[in-house]
């Protein structure tokens, strides 16, 4: 009898508890991190790397997390720091441009992808990390990733790939290779280096330019000789000087930036043309060393000038000396490149993105622009809007008689040059001093 009582307690008591237990509320769940803002984007965790040989190093995130659901996630590998002032911080603005202009993307990216920074380590190994943080567009941003945008590729069949600059989807180009999902973007930065080389022509007192080169290939050749076409042009049409007077010279430093002990250096470069008469110097690097130390040259007591390059905001480096700046806009092509990919109509294509001529700087419809400097005068800077306008009318400065640093003939009289001969360029102009192919 007595067990009988307590087994009805027991039971009178365990069916009170399931009562008050389905009556109650459910759990709170546990706050969620708050999702990260489009101008911090995840960079993907990196591989033990040597110490980085310029520029500050940046800060590092988190491994990436996995994609979350409806979230497009997309990787690009840099050649440099993605806060270097200039090419590779271009592409982490396009990057940064996409997350606004396209919702639910997210970037992820490794930087300073080289040999100096990342030895033992390829293009293409590191995009597979990306790939494994959730990436779906792979994005090359330097045509020193030719090959490893290929081997990507290859093991990669199904992951679209952008590679900046380079021609090999290019069906009319010397080095076409049919690969399904590849696809090239490069800006017609021709026209930039054009209005560098005038701003340059403009302002120069000794008629010495000098010209500080990164490595050697058919698209350095085809900009130092782009800007010297500029250069003699506006010379002779606003300056009104004799081409004769017009030198440029060209030192190429051997890469795209500054490596201790393989490249020259260019600071020593920019003080070499400095001490050497050549009052402006433009910088085709992706760091600014020529802007850096042609402030110092002034600051010393000399007059010079500089034309600076990649970064839409490198003349705050050195304003009073700085000319301007002739900058790449990749945003409008990354983000064709991400629809296309997230809508599923991502093709082969070779895009050579032109300006916008009715607003060069219009950052959502130009591929390159030209951000003038405190450094231009009142008067030159009029004359270099008077030089765009000719551009954008359809002034044609691949026109000949242009012949080639040895003496043989570019173009004949009258002749325009193709996309193909404007592109392939094996030598320099005849006028420009430099080396033309590497010793």
């Amino acid at each position: 009898m007595k067990k009988n009582v307590i087994w009805r307690t027991i039971v009178v008591f365990m069916l009170a508890s399931m009562l008050v237990s389905a009556c109650a509320p459910a759990a709170t769940p546990a706050p969620t991190a708050e999702p990260a803002k489009p101008a911090e984007p995840t960079k993907a965790a990196e591989p033990a790397a040597a110490e980085p040989t310029k520029a500050p190093e940046p800060t590092k995130a988190e491994a990436a997390a996995p994609t979350a659901a409806g979230e497009f996630t997309f990787g690009i590998v840099m050649v440099g720091p993605y806060n270097d002032h200039g090419w590779s911080e271009a592409s982490y603005l396009a990057g940064q441009y996409v997350e606004k202009m396209v919702p639910g993307t997210k970037m992820i990216y490794i930087d300073k992808v080289n040999s100096a920074d990342r030895p033992g380590t390829t293009g293409d190994q590191l995009a597979e990390e990306l790939v494994s943080k959730g990436a779906k567009l792979i994005v090359f941003n330097s045509d020193d990733f030719k090959d490893a945008s290929v081997e990507f590729k290859k093991n990669n069949p199904t992951i679209p790939v952008l590679h900046i600059s380079g021609d090999l989807a290019w069906k009319d180009g010397k080095n076409y290779k049919e690969m399904e999902g590849y696809s090239n973007l490069m800006s017609q930065m021709e026209y930039g280096e054009m209005i560098g080389g005038c701003a340059a022509a403009l302002t120069t007192q000794t008629g010495k330019i000098g010209y500080v080169g990164p490595l050697i290939n058919d698209e350095t050749r085809r900009f130092a000789n782009a800007t010297y076409l500029g250069a003699k042009h506006c010379w002779e049409t606003y300056a009104k000087k004799d081409p004769k007077d017009l030198k440029m010279k060209v030192t190429w430093i051997g890469f795209w930036f500054n490596i201790p002990g393989v490249t020259a250096d260019p600071s020593t470069v920019s003080d070499d043309f400095l001490n050497s008469g050549h009052d402006v110097l433009i910088s085709a690097l992706d760091t600014m060393e020529a802007l850096v130390q042609t402030k110092k040259a002034v600051d010393g007591g000399k007059k010079a000038w500089a034309v600076a390059y990649d970064y839409k905001d490198a003349c705050n480096e050195a304003p009073d000396v700085c000319l301007g700046v002739r900058y790449f806009n990749w945003g409008p092509g990354y983000v064709k490149a991400v629809k296309a990919v997230m809508d599923g109509s991502f093709k082969s294509y070779w895009e050579w993105a032109a300006p916008d001529w009715k607003d060069i700087n219009n950052p959502d419809t130009s591929a390159m622009g030209f951000n003038k400097g405190k450094g231009l005068s009142e008067e030159n800077a009029k004359n270099l809007d008077a030089f765009i306008g000719e551009l954008a009318g359809g002034l044609n400065l691949w026109t000949g008689p242009i012949k080639w640093q040895d003496g043989t003939d570019f173009l004949k009289d009258g002749e325009k040059a193709t996309d193909q001969q404007i592109w392939y360029q094996p030598q320099l102009l005849e006028g420009i001093e430099g080396l033309s192919v590497a010793p």
